[in-house]
């Protein structure tokens, strides 16, 4: 029986703010309903955490417990007939994809990283390039087991108050334990991708509004400075090839850098080069689905990249209506400000309502940007480009966030008055501290 052993080394992908947690390491599912109690006898409120890739501090509890669910990782069942996966809720998005792909299917939903656990996939709801085209994660949810932290357990489905909230729900209604999900079917393991050169914002959405509904996937690639791009589209091959399942290529960053090393890189030059590179694949390729799909995961802990200090994403999504010139004026905030986003992303998201209370996505643009945390200089930033999202009637992605405002979080999220309802409250996060305030 595991029980709570303080760690100092619970830190979040982008690494900016370390605080010792007590963490439990469960392997059962029926672990959890005694460390719950354990948890409550030490006056500890718990958060239920994955393979910690969220960004911000939604996947910390300073000081408080955390229930690392990644050891509760089995198959539970998988009908190749239908495509229906029960499986707990610390199972990767990856090992799922090795089960699943040689019998024909896929993920519905497929985020920027396959080292993502069922669970979290569930609590961020998360969106992938195909939004426009299959919605959030949460849509494909069929049934969700909970083990709230007053001892009881629920199964829950769609049309549950509950579930609603859970889909999306930062981990704070209660500890999935496991869910089904429904799968898609493909023919194989590749894509076939074509990848568009732009030279200007209008052209990039100019290329989004003819191709988004001729593709299941798109992304885009722009650069801050000079607002040309890279505009990718692409789709799961009619071939039944699976040879290349298990060709990942793994590599891993051994060390943390210096601060200052990401800092002065020559990001114009290296940004031309990426441009050209980019601009003389216009001809369609076939590719391995990771390659497309999970890009940075051939670099393992890429985030030590960033120094000691760390990394933001801000990532936000605006409607239509105001798509075009508010990402204009966060460019040029961009540019004004000095600082460097070393991977910048557009993506179209489309109409489907998303299931969870508290899900990010919305019809419209969403921008995603990395910046090494440089302090005042970057949070004054963000404080700009805020202004901008609210005025276009956007919001921020909750799930990667580790600096927005209350303000801010009311204004882009109108049901969280309704979801703090259903909030557990032996449950909690630094994040939920910080924006209930």
């Amino acid at each position: 029986m595991s029980g709570f052993a303080v760690d100092n080394n619970a830190v979040s992908w982008g690494r900016t703010r370390r605080v010792d947690h007590h963490v439990a390491r469960p392997h059962f599912r029926d672990e959890i309903a005694s460390l719950v109690s354990q948890a409550r006898q030490r006056n500890l409120s718990l958060l239920p955490i994955g393979l910690g890739r969220s960004y911000g501090d939604t996947g910390l509890n300073d000081g408080g417990g955390l229930v690392a669910m990644s050891g509760i990782d089995r198959l539970i069942s998988f009908d190749p007939t239908t495509g229906m996966l029960d499986a707990e809720a610390g199972v990767s998005l990856g090992r799922i994809l090795d089960h699943v792909l040689p019998q024909g299917w896929f993920l519905p939903v497929a985020p920027g990283t396959e080292f993502v656990t069922i669970g979290g996939a569930i609590a961020s709801d998360i969106h992938g390039k195909n939004h426009h085209s299959s919605g959030t994660f949460g849509r494909w949810l069929r049934e969700i087991r909970l083990y709230r932290t007053d001892g009881s357990s629920h199964i829950l489905g769609p049309g549950d108050g509950l579930f609603d909230a859970t889909i999306g729900g930062l981990g704070l209604t209660g500890i999935i334990l496991s869910a089904k999900i429904q799968l898609k079917p493909v023919r194989g393991a590749e894509v076939r991708t074509r990848t568009i050169a732009f030279s200007s914002l209008d052209e990039y959405f100019s290329l989004a509004t003819q191709n988004v509904a001729r593709h299941e996937y798109n992304v885009a690639w722009i650069d801050c400075r000079l607002g040309r791009g890279l505009y990718t589209v692409f789709d799961h091959s009619d071939r039944s090839e699976t040879s290349l399942l298990h060709a990942r290529a793994r590599w891993s960053l051994p060390f943390e850098l210096p601060s200052f090393a990401l800092r002065h890189l020559p990001m114009t030059a290296l940004n031309a080069v990426h441009f050209r590179l980019g601009a003389m694949q216009h001809r369609t390729n076939s590719r391995h689905y990771a390659k497309a799909f999970f890009p940075l995961d051939s670099l393992s802990r890429w985030n030590l990249a960033y120094g000691h200090g760390g990394l933001y994403q801000y990532q936000c999504v605006v409607p239509p209506s105001a798509a075009r010139p508010a990402i204009a004026e966060m460019l040029t905030s961009i540019t004004r400000s000095g600082m460097k986003s070393f991977l910048s992303v557009l993506k179209s998201f489309g109409p489907l309502p998303s299931p969870g209370l508290l899900s990010f996505p919305q019809e419209g643009t969403t921008f995603s940007l990395d910046f090494p945390n440089m302090g005042a200089q970057t949070l004054s930033l963000f404080d700009r480009l805020d202004a901008i999202v609210g005025e276009a009637g956007g919001r921020l992605y909750a799930a990667k966030d580790a600096r927005m405002s209350p303000k801010m979080f009311r204004l882009g999220y109108k049901s969280l008055e309704d979801f703090s309802t259903y909030v557990d409250e032996g449950l909690s996060s630094t994040f939920w501290r910080r924006l209930r305030r």
